[in-house]
């Protein structure tokens, strides 16, 4: 059931925008891709939609495989060290965290005649490629921490217990937690939450994301006549991607008011994507001239059908009495289908060769994020009383008011410094998808790499490093007609500060 009104992840572990603001960052998560990619590409800020010869090509611009001579069968590993800092009410929290990625896998397939046999054709070469590309990363952990005198996310199990007087006895609502975990005080139209927080509590949320996103790539190009390179990839991407929670209120040690004698209480709760899609990228390569080369490619929208799994569960200490409840023993685990469709792209490219010395290259992305949509199954949804097409004809309106066109630009040079080694650099700007001007999420890649290659051997290294922020609220404002309790404040923000280092080799050899 999509019960979007009874998930607790919804106030306590989303984003700061409305009910649905995890579903809206799902969306995000999913349709925000950028090639991992082999060591070469990452080492020139994987600005490569019109350099070609690189497995990388295939989910960017698969004309790239017009340039390959000779057949190849290479593989990259990375590790991703990720920072993170979380600032919030005056506080200052950092966390770290390394993880081993496969970047990509695979084996090009190439037929390029030679002597005689090339003079008389017209296709210069023909390439068939295979393989998996990751497209997106999600391993990522932060926290934040502060001391909060306005509000508490307790005051959501107020708000729902007054709302209707039946809310209270059905397990999985907001209500029901609050009063099994004893955080709820009163009766209805006037329960009140115990946690005492004009006095001070100490609010701490913890979270984990790990997963992302390969694709499964089957491309086709060609070069003709050594002036147009074209190619296709059937792309077949598969999501696994989880988010851990853990929110945490705590009493200070200075606070007086407490007469409940309230200690603490903890909300966790455990979402899982998985599922697969399918997307189709076309692409073109014209050499204007022997040193100046130009390239256009188009992503189809991708269509997921997508399977969620949430499990939930809030424990507390209240008066010396421990509570404890979750999915494991009496609350309903949320689990739906549905499918989801990403924008399409559009890359321009642009290379600039160095006869014998290297090239410097470009492409310019756009991103559309405002057309991403969700599809809900038939039915209807008990829990919010609406139909499962006007539940996801509400989100696909949300989408529309957070969320615009992003333009993208990847700058990178390679140089050779001798027959066998060259050296690489880049520079990566992701522009902010979101309409508002108080949230962004604009990201900077900065990279450089090495690369050593012969006629049957190949190996590159490159380090990337990406920093962006994003703002997030620990849980919404709830309406506080229905919350006795306290004022009507804004929850506090939080701003996490992300800085990432990927660092990958790529090992290849030449057939």
């Amino acid at each position: 059931m999509r019960n979007i009104k009874f998930i607790l992840a919804s106030v306590l572990a989303s984003t700061a925008f409305a009910a649905s603001a995890q579903d809206l960052t799902e969306a995000y998560n999913l349709s925000n891709l950028t090639v991992q990619g082999t060591a070469r590409s990452i080492g020139f800020g994987g600005a490569l939609g019109s350099v070609g010869g690189d497995f990388s090509s295939l989910s960017v611009n698969p004309a790239g495989l017009g340039v390959y001579r000779s057949s190849e069968l290479s593989f990259t590993p990375s590790l991703k060290v990720n920072s993170a800092s979380g600032d919030f009410l005056a506080n200052t929290t950092s966390d770290n965290n390394v993880r081993l990625n496969i970047n990509n896998f695979g084996v090009v397939f190439t037929d390029a005649p030679k002597g005689r046999r090339y003079e008389r054709r017209q296709w210069k070469a023909v390439s068939f490629a295979l393989g998996v590309n990751r497209v997106a990363d999600f391993n990522h952990d932060y926290s934040y921490s502060g001391v909060n005198r306005k509000s508490s996310a307790s005051q959501a199990f107020e708000a729902d217990a007054n709302m209707d007087s039946v809310n209270i006895n059905i397990a999985g609502t907001l209500a029901y937690m609050g009063a099994v975990s004893g955080l709820l005080g009163g009766h209805f139209a006037n329960y009140k939450t115990v946690v005492p927080f004009a006095g001070g509590i100490t609010q701490l949320n913890n979270v984990s994301e790990r997963g992302g996103i390969n694709e499964y790539v089957i491309s086709l190009g060609g070069n003709y006549q050594e002036k147009l390179l074209i190619g296709a990839t059937l792309g077949l991407p598969y999501v696994n991607y989880t988010r851990n929670s853990d929110y945490t209120e705590t009493v200070t040690h200075t606070n007086t008011s407490n007469p409940a004698n309230f200690q603490s209480f903890n909300y966790n709760n455990s979402l899982n994507i998985s599922g697969g899609g399918a997307n189709i990228k076309l692409g073109v390569i014209y050499k204007l001239t022997n040193f100046f080369r130009i390239g256009a490619a188009f992503h189809s929208p991708t269509y997921y059908n997508l399977h969620d799994v949430m499990d939930y569960g809030i424990s507390s200490v209240v008066n010396g009495n421990r509570y404890s409840v979750s999915t494991a023993n009496d609350l309903p685990q949320n689990v739906f289908d549905y499918s989801f469709t990403t924008p399409l792209k559009s890359v321009l490219s642009a290379t600039f060769i160095l006869k014998h010395l290297g090239f410097i290259t470009a492409d310019y992305e756009y991103v559309d994020y405002s057309t991403m949509k969700f599809h809900y199954p038939t039915g209807y949804d008990e829990a919010s009383g609406l139909s499962y097409a006007q539940e996801a004809a509400s989100m696909n309106r949300n989408i529309k008011n957070m969320y615009q066109s992003a333009n993208n630009l990847r700058l990178g040079a390679e140089i050779k410094l001798s027959r066998f080694f060259m050296v690489r650099g880049g520079v990566g700007y992701y522009g902010n998808p979101y309409k508002s001007p108080d949230v962004s999420s604009e990201r900077m890649d900065v990279s450089a790499g090495l690369g050593f290659r012969t006629k049957t051997f190949f190996a590159d290294f490159a380090v990337v490093n990406s920093s962006y922020k994003f703002t997030e609220q620990a849980y919404s404002q709830v309406d506080y007609s229905y919350v006795p309790s306290g004022p009507a404040t804004t929850p506090p923000v939080a701003t996490v500060t992300n800085n990432v280092n990927n660092i990958a080799v790529t090992m290849g050899v030449k057939f």
